[in-house]
């Protein structure tokens, strides 16, 4: 067989990115998510609630099925990459998460409008979402062997804008071809496609099987162009990736660099994600934007996000990953400052005419930020966790990686639902965003620019 060229192996690399993005912008942000939580307040309005505590409780659940996945993979992430360390071999956990992607994301399908079987659809989610962040620990584990450290920057930040693009196009194919509207159409006025019955949401609900299919059809340049070390092909067992792993963490004192910018990272990380998840809740709530402007908004955001990854991916080239996640992060203190500062009436406290539209295009321009930086710093996030990892163990490193980015996803929305509460203001409720970042910021004081691995 003849050898695969190292270009065809990055693009084989990047392909993964292309073909998973559309689990987190279709099924957890754009098109399921919004469905499903649609879908439990009606089961629980008809179950006698009221509209405001059937909804609220319809949030309850999906964030409980979030908190419920975000566990299993905080805590297996690091055990699975210890034991794929000590066995040599990735490509079979890669496949093993693959199935269990498309899979999970396959059977939403069955989602049906009155909530009957929505206990069995969140566990089917759970299935593909934690199949999904697996196999992403072994992919970024193989970044280190794409490129030597001046390259593997511009390689990741490659891989994330094409993967933006990919989830940018999917989106778009659904919006047009398949979500029906309230009148029955799609975005572009037509029936959805294959005939699909609008007044049973089958347009919506085949959100599952394309995103199963989508992944399918593009992980094959994945499988085709990438291979494991054929030499790196060793027995392991469960109690020796225990050792490993036990060994690995009690290391973590002698490296002040690597356990500094994990700190730093799940700070910063979990920051990010709060933008995420609350910032259309925000454009809803104190923008009072409809669905279609919010839709929007995602579309720019995305667009962004795969743009600005390409971007950071040539300034890490040139200037190393930490400059550039410094830069992204000072910028997003500014736009959430910026966002906790104004409504519709007021920015920075200077009062606004009535119906004024500066509020709409100035978190457009956020919007436009929150993506573009969010895109470069989780594309210099990984190049600078090639920098910290252990040649010997990437995966079990990037295991580490993986469970910082997840052992406190909860805070974001905790500390969010609290200032809530203290306020009565879904405007200052974001704020504690911002404190998660400047703690990022902070720890980043102590993380060397290069690791702290001689290489």
């Amino acid at each position: 067989m003849a050898e695969i060229s190292k270009r065809r192996r990055i693009w084989g690399w990047w392909f993964f990115d292309w073909a998973s993005q559309p689990y987190h912008i279709l099924l957890v942000t754009f098109v399921f998510g919004p469905y499903f939580a649609g879908v439990a307040a009606e089961y629980y309005a008809t179950a006698g609630m009221d509209a405001e505590a059937a909804a609220a409780q319809a949030q309850t659940v999906w964030a409980n099925c979030l908190t419920i996945t975000g566990l299993i993979i905080a805590f297996g992430a690091p055990l699975l990459g210890a034991m794929a360390d000590v066995s040599g071999r990735r490509i079979p956990w890669i496949f093993t998460f693959s199935v269990m992607y498309a899979a999970g994301s396959a059977a939403l399908w069955f989602t049906l409008p009155d909530g009957s079987n929505m206990w069995l659809m969140l566990s089917a989610f759970g299935l593909g979402f934690v199949g999904a962040e697996y196999a992403l620990i072994f992919i970024n584990s193989q970044l280190p062997d794409l490129g030597d450290d001046k390259e593997v920057g511009e390689i990741s930040g490659s891989g994330f804008a094409f993967g933006y693009f990919g989830g940018l196009i999917s989106l778009a194919i659904m919006l047009a071809l398949f979500v029906e509207q309230p009148n029955g159409k799609t975005l572009i006025g037509m029936e959805p496609l294959f005939g699909l019955d609008a007044g049973a949401r089958e347009g919506t609900r085949f959100v599952g099987p394309f995103t199963a299919g989508w992944f399918i059809l593009f992980m094959v340049p994945y499988f085709l162009w990438v291979r494991d070390d054929p030499a790196a092909d060793k027995k392991g067992s469960v109690s020796e990736a225990l050792r490993l792993l036990g060994k690995s963490v009690a290391a973590l004192r002698y490296r002040v660099s690597l356990a500094s910018y994990l700190g730093s990272s799940m700070f910063y990380r979990d920051a990010l994600n709060g933008l995420y998840s609350f910032g259309g809740v925000y454009a809803r709530l104190v923008l009072e934007w409809n669905l279609i402007k919010i839709g929007v908004f995602g579309i720019i955001s995305v667009l962004a996000s795969a743009v600005f990854a390409w971007i950071g991916g040539k300034l890490d080239r040139k200037f190393g990953p930490k400059p550039v996640i410094l830069t992204a992060i000072w910028v997003l203190i500014l736009v959430c400052t910026t966002i906790v500062s104004m409504d519709r009436t007021q920015i920075f406290g200077i009062a606004l005419p009535q119906g004024s539209g500066l509020p709409d295009m100035v978190f457009f321009g956020c919007g436009i930020l929150i993506g573009g930086m969010g895109g470069i710093l989780q594309s210099a996030s990984r190049s600078l966790m090639v920098r910290h990892t252990d040649p010997a163990a990437p995966v079990e490193s990037f295991g580490l990686y993986g469970l910082s980015g997840r052992a406190t996803a909860f805070a974001a929305p905790l500390l969010i639902g609290i200032a809530t509460t203290a306020t009565g203001s879904a405007r200052l409720g974001v704020s504690p965003i911002v404190g998660l970042f400047i703690l990022g910021l902070f720890l980043m004081r102590w993380v060397k620019p290069e690791g702290d691995q001689s290489r």
